[in-house]
């Protein structure tokens, strides 16, 4: 290893590890929206569905949303109070965002069961290359919300984003060389020193690699819109049917990939196939609309719908993997021109 870890001892080392998200929340994390750069011309049509996704959050767990300031959080009080959110689950931050991906720039929180310790990783963050600045406010999320909290928190000092890594809580990650590879996020790194980075602030013993994502996706194809684990050794995956689909091939040889994958145990992964919705575009632009960018919560799991024929065929798939959870389809066909959904607006802090 030739490049030199900047924390010592690093989280894996102290006993830490990021868990599946599946395992038990305290909260869920989230910035509210209100860059309209990022929804142009349709912003206001996105905090029903919002509003909505928080209600079902807070039916399971606390809610915590990051706000710029009070006159924010009274707006967003407004909408939420309008769509009948328990707003005694919900708690108020003033931490000023750019934006409203707190998958990304949000916090990594990590535990150590052993001693019974929650910490924060704050990786670095570049708006998915410097696609979209300004992004420093947003890069110091994870730090205010530490000592907001009070925990310890690991400065990597490279860039990473959380809709690029999966997690089955058992010592296996899975990204995809498309977006971690990318040059525009850490050229001084190779995929082994990215791997080390990985292993050691996400405390985990092996890194599992696809390498597309989809078409329309301007993160360079994180794997929260590909494939996801909905236990410790079974990945839904999307598939596209249409074989004239641009996401086809790419979605073909991903599936190829995870086939010839083993676990962590040695395991075989068991492979669910998830269809893509149908083609959405909006103002000639492809969308990346994909049925995968689901969260799972306390109490359920939150999928995207589009107004698609396939919704329902992706919501029963989904909830035969989830028999414990009640599978919610929330439409996103408007939050999706902000070229994310559900899962990139939110971030999991577990219970510990």
């Amino acid at each position: 290893m030739s490049t030199r870890l900047p924390d010592s001892p690093t989280p894996k080392e102290l006993g830490y590890h990021f868990p599946a998200e599946f395992a038990p929340h305290r909260a869920t994390w989230l910035s509210w929206p209100h860059k309209e750069a990022s929804w142009p011309g349709k912003i206001d049509t996105i905090y029903t569905p919002y509003a909505q996704f928080i209600k079902e959050l807070a039916k399971g767990e606390n809610v915590c949303i990051n706000v710029a300031d009070k006159i924010m959080q009274v707006g967003a009080s407004y909408h939420l109070q309008k769509a009948g959110v328990d707003m005694q689950q919900v708690h108020f931050f003033l931490h000023p965002t750019n934006d409203a991906w707190c998958r990304d720039h949000g916090p990594a929180f990590l535990i150590n069961p052993a001693e019974n310790k929650k910490a924060i990783v704050d990786w670095g963050y570049n708006a998915w290359g410097n696609k979209y600045p300004p992004f420093d406010l947003d890069d110091v999320v994870p730090s205010l919300i530490g000592a907001k909290l009070n925990l310890k928190v690991f400065h990597p000092g490279i860039v990473m984003e959380g809709g690029s890594v999966e997690f089955n809580g058992k010592g296996t990650l899975m990204t995809s060389t498309a977006c971690l590879l990318n040059p525009n996020r850490n050229p001084q790194l190779t995929q082994q020193q990215i791997e080390e980075y990985l292993i050691h602030y996400y405390g985990v013993e092996q890194i599992l690699w696809v390498d597309e994502g989809i078409i329309g996706d301007d993160t360079d194809g994180h794997i929260d819109d590909t494939v996801r684990f909905v236990n410790e050794d079974t990945v839904l995956t999307v598939i596209e049917e249409n074989k004239n689909d641009e996401n086809y091939e790419l979605l073909q040889h991903n599936l190829k990939q995870l086939k010839e994958m083993r676990l962590f145990n040695g395991k075989q992964l068991n492979i669910v196939e998830l269809p893509m919705p149908d083609e959405l575009i909006y103002e000639d632009q492809r969308l990346p609309a994909s049925y995968a960018n689901f969260y799972i919560a306390n109490r359920s799991v939150i999928v995207p719908t589009f107004r698609s024929k396939k919704d329902e065929k992706a919501l029963q798939i989904i909830q035969e993997c989830f028999p414990g959870r009640e599978v919610v389809g929330i439409d996103s066909t408007d939050i999706i021109w902000g070229l994310g959904s559900f899962h990139c607006l939110s971030q999991q802090e577990p219970l510990i």
